[in-house]
């Protein structure tokens, strides 16, 4: 019987366009399944290889040089050749009064067609310079591709780092919210002021307010890797994996070796120098004149035979000592300041790995320090002190200073990042 009306109720919704409880219900839990499936897809791990392989494709930086190096290229079959041959026509009249073509010996139209050769030499030495300049570029786009991988590993390690942090925050406020209870059983029996309810409360609001920085900040993070990968600032991303610790193999010569042999920065510079040796050489050739061959045809009329000539035009550098000694005095400067700009690039570089080598071998000494040491025993001393507390035994200020420097020595005492 009551299934009989509940089945004409059902039936008498439907036909009034009604729905059921139960299809609402049902409805409610698609939409909801649907909802977690499609956060669940967005919020997915983020993986550190496919940023950086998505970075070497899209960063703007990187395609910038990437064009630049084409540009370069093209520059190349310019520099070695010839200038633009020259031609030449015109007309001679004998007299003003008439058009003489062909009536007088001088009347005449004239063709020419000329050549400018450079002396020999100095195409070859252009060639040699552009080239330069393309391989220095290469070599610049190497460091800008390397220097993006570091950017983005940076980027996401910070953005682990503070996602860690508020986890690490919501355990001490957890903490902090224990000490919260223990005072106010302890102020409820009379056994304590309202004051040491009042400071549990606020460091545990002080938590919050550095736990909602620490959010501002991972929206800042998020933006700049956006940014790096060539996404735009608003493309959501997942959530960081924990990196698992490899030791680093590698000891202080060895980094300096290989830095002084691979670098893209140091191969850049050595370009340059070969480019401004290049240049040296270039400039000493002008000393040498250019010179330039031309045919001439004189078209004439009549009882005239035509002529014709060949002739050559050389420029003469009389001006050397105030053009091209200055340009070649101007080029070896150039070389000198390359070789200085050389100079100091290796030496920055090794004082980078030299620091870096050093921030590498104390981070691992804290990390052993602060995970044998340092975070077992603060943990065992904020235990006892609550316990001592919720006995009355310790003041709520001594639990609360040992809870802050468990919070510091896990927060902030930790190294926190290495420059690439």
């Amino acid at each position: 019987m009551w299934m009989q009306v509940r089945r004409k109720n059902i039936r008498d919704s439907r036909s009034k366009g009604v729905k059921s409880p139960v299809f609402r219900i049902l409805r409610c839990l698609t939409v909801y399944c649907l909802l977690s499936a499609a956060a669940n897809a967005v919020a997915g791990d983020l993986n550190l290889q496919e940023l950086i392989e998505e970075a070497l494709k899209k960063n703007q930086e990187i395609l910038l040089y990437e064009s630049k190096i084409t540009t370069s290229r093209y520059k190349i079959p310019q520099a070695k050749s010839l200038p633009d041959p020259m031609f030449m026509f015109g007309y001679q009249n004998e007299g003003y009064r008439r058009y003489t073509y062909g009536e007088m010996e001088g009347a005449q139209w004239m063709f020419s067609a000329s050549q400018a050769f450079p002396f020999p030499g100095k195409l070859s030495l252009k060639e040699k310079m552009a080239l330069s300049d393309s391989e220095s570029l290469k070599a610049i786009y190497d460091a800008v591709r390397l220097s993006t991988v570091a950017r983005v590993k940076e980027l996401y390690y910070s953005l682990f780092l503070a996602s860690k942090s508020i986890e690490l925050l919501r355990n001490k406020t957890a903490l902090f919210s224990r000490m919260e209870d223990a005072a106010l059983a302890r102020y409820s029996s009379g056994m304590a002021p309202q004051q040491e309810v009042l400071m549990a409360q606020t460091e545990k609001y002080m938590l919050l307010e550095k736990e909602e920085m620490l959010k501002q900040k991972i929206q800042a993070l998020e933006a700049m890797l956006n940014t790096t990968v060539g996404r735009d600032v608003n493309s959501s991303l997942g959530r960081t994996v924990e990196p698992i610790y490899t030791p680093y193999p590698y000891n202080l010569e060895e980094e300096l070796k290989t830095a002084d042999k691979n670098s893209p920065a140091i191969k850049a510079k050595e370009k340059l120098i070969a480019g401004a040796e290049t240049k040296v050489q270039l400039a000493k050739k002008e000393f040498y004149p250019d010179f330039a061959l031309g045919a001439n045809l004189y078209k004439r009329k009549g009882e005239f035979e035509d002529m014709w000539s060949l002739t050559t035009t050389i420029n003469i550098p009389i001006f050397y000592r105030t053009k091209q000694r200055m340009a070649v005095l101007e080029a070896t400067s150039a070389l000198s300041e390359a070789k200085h700009e050389l100079e100091a690039t290796k030496l920055m570089l090794a004082s980078g790995i030299r620091e870096n080598h050093s921030l590498l071998a104390t981070a691992k000494k804290l990390m052993e320090l602060y995970k044998d040491g340092l975070l077992p025993k603060t943990y065992q001393d904020f235990e006892q002190a609550i316990a001592g507390y919720t006995a009355g035994k310790i003041e709520a200020i001594t639990v609360i200073s040992r809870l802050k420097s468990l919070v510091d020595y896990e927060l902030y005492n930790t190294p926190q990042k290495l420059d690439s």
